[in-house]
């Protein structure tokens, strides 16, 4: 039977716990200093001990319940107390995002390459046989260029409308581009050379029509956020392509597995580029806002993008934690 000393003795111990349980808060361990750590991770030890000493006497039920609730309180801070999945989020895209992009820029880069290949081809065969265009583009969109209009004036009218279609459409062709890396890149590399060849036959109709500048002051806003996100797509696509054609030393599942989970990262990080390129298409692009503004608003974008993506994040030394002051510390060899 556990004695009534024995009990108060260690009933200072349960009271700290539990005050530094409730000191938590909400916020999770990051609201305890380093000795306060140290502390909460010793009374967790002991009074675990404890419990199973009480659970062997029957008559002791009551304090048995009291201690079995207090360490799981306590097991919640300090096994899932990281809390706070916005923190995680937030380290993700400033801290994270631009290291993974870095670590896969060749695959970003290759995708670039297969995209600008291909709007030189469209280029070309389009300077070579004007009516290459009219294999690509729809009758309507030829029809407006010949007559030196741009046929997005419409959006004009239906902002909202066209820039949440144009959101949808951007992060689907993001999406298929980084999924169809998983026959073997074939797929993705289709939906670059498409996409490249598509702008490079734009490009010379509106070209042969003088409308170049209408043209890439309309591209200009939104496209130094929306052309890196397909990019990037492209790049994940190629990283699950090369999991899955050249494992290495790990077998082919567990090559696929690592090269799609790193993939999906950079496919996520690519969210929020389009969003922002979403809203410019259908609320700034087609507007009659002057050209100069929009290509001042493209460098300060694309600017802001690089600085973001090269962004490395300041590695701090940590610093010696300072011996305990805290007069209500419990003494390791007090738990003991």
């Amino acid at each position: 039977m556990i004695s009534a000393s024995w009990i108060e003795k260690r009933r200072t111990h349960w009271t700290r716990l539990e005050r530094l349980v409730e000191a938590s808060g909400r916020s999770g361990v990051s609201t305890l200093s380093p000795s306060e750590l140290q502390e909460l991770a010793l009374l967790y030890r002991q009074i675990a001990a404890d419990l199973a000493t009480v659970r062997e006497d029957p008559s002791s039920k009551t304090t048995a319940l009291y201690l079995n609730q207090l360490l799981g309180r306590a097991h919640n801070l300090i096994y899932m107390g990281r809390k706070t999945q916005r923190r995680g989020i937030l380290k993700f895209f400033i801290n994270d995002y631009p290291a993974i992009f870095r670590e896969t820029f060749a695959d970003t880069f290759a995708a670039f390459a297969i995209f600008l290949a291909g709007a030189v081809a469209g280029a070309l065969m389009g300077i070579a046989d004007p009516s290459f265009c009219r294999h690509l583009l729809s009758p309507g969109m030829v029809d407006t260029i010949e007559h030196h209009k741009m046929w997005t004036d419409s959006i004009v009218t239906i902002k909202a409308t066209a820039s949440s279609y144009i959101l949808t459409n951007n992060i689907s062709v993001a999406f298929a581009t980084f999924a169809l890396g998983i026959t073997a890149g074939i797929g993705t590399v289709y939906m670059m050379v498409r996409n490249g060849v598509l702008i490079g036959v734009v490009g010379v109709a509106c070209w042969r029509e003088g409308m170049s500048l209408p043209l890439w002051s309309f591209v200009a806003a939104h496209g130094v956020l929306e052309l890196p996100a397909i990019f990037i797509a492209g790049g994940a696509g190629f990283g699950i392509a090369r999991g899955l054609l050249f494992p290495g030393y790990l077998p082919r599942k567990e090559s696929l597995i690592r090269a799609g989970r790193r993939s999906v990262q950079l496919i996520l990080g690519t969210i929020p580029m389009l969003l922002v390129a979403g809203f410019i298409e259908g609320f700034i692009s087609p507007t009659a806002i002057p050209r100069p503004v929009k290509f001042t608003l493209a460098a300060g974008l694309f600017t802001l993008l690089v600085l973001y993506l090269l962004h490395k994040p300041v590695e701090k030394t940590p610093a010696k934690s300072p011996a305990p002051a805290n007069p209500q510390t419990v003494p390791v060899a007090q738990l003991r």
